[in-house]
């Protein structure tokens, strides 16, 4: 099938084939028809199958098919919420990629950065609007914004903004759109909250999910380390050392994403360091710089863990485990996105095999338990606890810890990452400091 087939015009069609789509994901193949047809949508999918793609196409395509008309000031004709600047940001530029032959006006409104801009370009007349409901209701309370005409509502990964406590924002923008539009709702996972919310202001929605709860793509491969608390800076730096791979790192906490961020750029490591309490500039350029290959690394919060299409990223490392199992899901889906290969590995203190324990439930395949040499834990873990057979993996840059001529005792020292541009592979970036023909792709 392709997109023609599905119902979109030439404009749309005509974007999609110089992004380089040929055919439709098995989300978009259910979801844009739905859409299409004026009906409420519910959809399920897990992160990269194309989500995106699902409600922006056909949300664009409505809004030709009602007339091309001169955007109001302040008024627009469709809104997406979206939890993250991040993810707002990512969603606009979908838009105005997807809407470039379409002639529809957008605009990005989120927090963190000068309102009067955004005030400009709403006085000037967009016919959508992506937003991160906080800065919204600034909008909404200043008078910036008109939503009575609204036609279409996005709801983007609902149970991200449900987790991170919008619900009341969201029940007062839902108070100031018109009660007969369109809405659409996308997360990763219909658990019972979203479902709720949706029976609380959509009518009649279709429901289409391609996945099942808490499933993970089948092209990741799963790895604990065993380390103590205490080693695992070390450990991680072996691990960046040896594999040279463009790395997402999650921390639990911000002051814990800082710490291990500068440890790695003093061992010689480039990394930059995202998380809520970052300024928007600098969130910006830490993933900019990833995307680029300036960094080889980025350590992050969970803020990175939902939304972000990060293509082409080989490998994702758990510094900390999350607390929340289900989080783990959504930490590894930046890895192993559109049938690529992927590796999830987690660092596993004592404290945590808990954590570790909830993980594997969640999982329809098996983690791998594989020490690594010089890092050994002194409890290991239960075959019974996690079943699958342990195996050792070679460490060529350990060093033990020396003395220096003083006699005091130094942290080791590691062999420097090598400088070098991509390789020319698939998604290489030739102006890549740190690369090894791999990009992180931040659209």
């Amino acid at each position: 099938m392709s997109f023609h087939q599905l119902g979109l015009s030439p404009e749309l069609c005509r974007a999609i084939t110089a992004l380089g789509y040929s055919e439709p994901t098995p989300i978009q193949a259910r979801a844009i028809p739905v859409v299409l047809q004026g009906r409420d949508l519910l959809a399920g999918a897990q992160t990269g199958t194309g989500k995106t793609a699902a409600f922006a196409l056909p949300m664009l395509e409505r809004l030709l098919l009602r007339g091309k008309r001169k955007p109001t000031a302040g008024k627009p004709r469709a809104l997406v919420l979206a939890p993250t600047r991040e993810l707002a940001v990512q969603v606009h530029d979908a838009l105005r990629d997807y809407g470039r032959y379409a002639g529809l006006r957008s605009a990005a409104i989120f927090g963190g950065v000068g309102i009067q801009p955004q005030v400009d370009a709403l006085r000037r007349g967009v016919d959508l609007v992506v937003a991160t409901p906080g800065r919204l209701l600034d909008h909404m309370q200043r008078r910036t914004v008109d939503l009575t005409g609204v036609e279409i509502l996005t709801l983007d990964e609902a149970d991200r903004m449900l987790d991170m406590g919008f619900l009341p924002d969201l029940r007062r923008i839902l108070g100031a759109v018109p009660r007969q539009r369109q809405t659409l709702l996308l997360s990763a996972t219909l658990v019972t909250e979203v479902k709720k919310l949706a029976a609380d202001f959509m009518r009649d929605p279709v429901e289409v999910q391609v996945a099942a709860h808490n499933s993970v793509a089948a092209t990741v491969s799963h790895r604990v380390h065993q380390v103590a608390a205490e080693r695992k800076r070390e450990l991680l730096v072996h691990l960046l050392t040896d594999e040279g791979h463009q790395t997402l790192v999650f921390c639990r906490t911000k002051h814990g994403t800082d710490r291990l961020c500068r440890h790695l750029k003093a061992v010689g490591i480039s990394a930059a360091a995202i998380h809520g309490d970052r300024s928007q500039s600098e969130r910006t350029r830490a993933l900019q710089n990833f995307k680029s290959g300036r960094t080889l690394v980025l350590v992050a919060t969970d803020i990175a863990a939902r939304g972000l299409d990060i293509e082409q990223l080989p490998m994702v490392i758990n510094f900390d485990l999350p607390k929340v199992a289900g989080d783990y899901i959504h930490r590894i889906g930046r890895t192993g996105r559109a049938g690529a290969e992927g590796q999830a590995v987690s660092l596993v203190s004592g404290a945590e095999q808990g954590l570790l324990r909830d993980i594997q439930r969640l999982l329809a395949c098996k983690i791998e338990i594989a020490s690594v040499a010089g890092f050994e834990a002194s409890e290991p873990l239960r075959a019974s606890d996690i079943p699958v057979s342990p195996r050792r993996l070679p460490n060529r840059h350990f060093n033990p810890r020396r003395p220096s001529r003083s006699g005091a005792r130094h942290a080791p020292s590691y062999p420097p990452v090598r400088t070098r541009a991509a390789a020319g592979r698939p998604g290489g970036n030739t102006r890549g400091e740190y690369q090894d023909g791999w990009l992180a792709q931040l659209v």
